[in-house]
């Protein structure tokens, strides 16, 4: 079984915010797929470098849980690539992990 989180941006690179219609169809586009999902709405602060360059970026995350990986890569990846155009961005994260059921 694998989870995935999907982080996304809360404003585009200009530093305008991102209209909740585009959360509100990412959240409704992963639940029609996975049937279920976690949304952290808390804006959360990202950091990363590039050469001398520290940038920054507040985001939320939205968590999917499935148990066949290899349709949900696919979903995944062209999803990653829908929001890339959507939310203007060069990247999305989205994070892939094992977990267990108790």
């Amino acid at each position: 079984m694998k989870e995935y989180d999907v982080f996304v941006p809360l404003f585009y690179n200009n530093g305008s915010p991102i209209e909740p219609a585009k959360f509100q169809d990412l959240q409704s586009r992963l639940l029609q797929r996975f049937e279920g999902l976690t949304y952290f709405p808390q804006a959360n602060h990202g950091f990363w470098k590039l050469g001398n360059m520290t940038y920054r970026d507040e985001i939320v995350i939205y968590r999917v849980i499935s148990q066949d990986s290899a349709a949900s890569r696919e979903y995944l990846s062209n999803l990653k690539e829908h929001l890339k155009r959507e939310f203007d961005q060069l990247d999305i994260l989205i994070i892939e992990r094992d977990v267990g059921l108790l």
